[in-house]
């Protein structure tokens, strides 16, 4: 297969949605849009259109072969593989800077192939999915990627007056989006990561403030666990050229079995792409809970704080920070290009403060000891005598790290 200019990729599983994807094809036309076809089917397939990567190349692209899959009879193992195999396929393409959108199809296993292809297309190139299953939670299918779904309303099993109208309007929406370009009007220094939560708000605003009244473009990420992968997945596509990780709370929530982690990868892409940072035990002082009553049994005579009704936060202890510290630090001793933490002696979340309900000295000793001491003669801790959301807390932060930068 030679191609030299950018194309929409079209990939699903064209044996059993073969008229389907005969009209998508025909209504890209409709939208002069080359194609790359990507068939992910693993039954025979008679299609009148051309394919440019076949069945059996996907099966290839993920170790196996399409004799392998047809023969194992294992429809899930089938599905993994193959959206396994157009993931390498679409990587490749990408690599070589011939995908200027993707566009795919399909019912349960079509879907979770189409999302999992996807994952190898990164930010900006858009990626629509036209689907049966919108209406379930698809989060662990699509997890960082700017991905539109797009409801079928009926089932892709066929042409009729619905499905025609929602695949025409499925080209267009990925033609248009394929067609816009990046706005480049505005000179901007460097890209700086910023993570947040409602507790250091305070302090991300004004770092946020001054950071771009300095030029640089600050990205804020949401630390509720897809926010800080989301955060650590751009950083390893190059998007930012800093980080500011004020709130690593999501270390937390990974060690107590909170709802927000972001996984075991968290604090860790800046190290190694070699990006300078600064970072702050942010809400390390909290786990992140449902209800009340949602609580596993240990935790429930803990000292607990509804934040909100469906948000019930659990305040870590000198044990659990201890533990938190020497992870932080772990992470961080890998780097491969400047890193500092930062530590706010008097709190480190807007509800941990003198007269607040988190506030508990011993515990935030616990953790400053352990970073302190895990960090000795590898890493530069530095301790601040404000709180995390005091404004001279954030003109520190904001100094120190263009400092590392230049």
């Amino acid at each position: 297969m030679a191609i030299k200019d950018k194309r929409i990729v079209m990939l699903g599983c064209f044996d059993t949605k073969g008229e389907d994807f005969t009209y998508l094809l025909q209504c890209l036309g409709m939208q002069n849009q080359p194609v790359i076809t990507i068939n992910t089917g693993v039954m025979d397939t008679s299609v009148d259109f051309p394919i440019d990567v076949d069945s059996g190349s996907v099966a290839a692209a993920s170790g196996t072969s399409l004799k392998a899959i047809r023969e194992s009879g294992d429809r899930g193992k089938a599905v993994e593989l193959m959206g396994k195999g157009a993931a390498g396929i679409l990587a490749d393409l990408v690599s070589k800077d011939q995908v200027m959108g993707v566009i795919g199809m399909g019912g349960g296993g079509g879907t979770y192939i189409i999302l999992e292809a996807m994952q190898a297309v990164p930010l900006g190139i858009p990626k629509l999915c036209l689907s049966t299953v919108v209406a379930k939670d698809l989060s662990r299918q699509i997890r960082v990627k700017d991905i539109t779904m797009m409801s079928s309303v009926v089932d892709v099993a066929g042409l009729n007056r619905i499905s025609r109208l929602l695949i025409r309007q499925a080209a267009a929406a990925i033609s248009a989006m394929a067609q816009v370009k990046e706005d480049s009007s505005s000179p901007i220094k460097k890209n700086i990561a910023i993570s947040m939560f409602g507790n250091t708000t305070k302090c991300v605003d004004k770092c946020t403030e001054l950071l771009k009244d300095r030029g640089y473009e600050v990205m804020a990420f949401h630390a509720t666990g897809v926010g800080g992968a989301t955060m650590e997945s751009l950083i390893r596509e190059g998007v930012f050229d800093a980080v500011l990780d004020v709130t690593t709370t999501e270390l937390a929530d990974e060690l107590c079995g909170g709802i927000l982690s972001a996984g075991p990868d968290r604090l860790t892409a800046a190290s190694e792409m070699g990006i300078p940072q600064i970072v702050v035990p942010g809400c390390l002082d909290m786990v992140n809970f449902a209800q009340v009553d949602t609580l596993p049994q240990k935790y429930r005579s803990r000292r607990l704080y509804s934040w909100a009704p469906d948000v019930t936060l659990m305040r870590t202890d000198s044990k659990e920070n201890k533990i938190l510290g020497k992870q932080l630090v772990d992470k961080l001793k890998q780097s491969k290009a400047p890193v500092e933490i930062l530590i706010p002696l008097k709190g480190i979340s807007q509800i941990d403060h003198v007269g607040e309900i988190f506030y508990e000295p011993e515990a935030n000793k616990a953790l400053f000891k352990s970073i302190q001491e895990n960090a000795k003669g590898q890493l530069a801790v530095v301790e601040i005598d404000a709180h995390i959301n005091d404004e001279a807390f954030a003109k520190i932060l904001v100094e120190r790290l263009l400092r590392i930068m230049e």
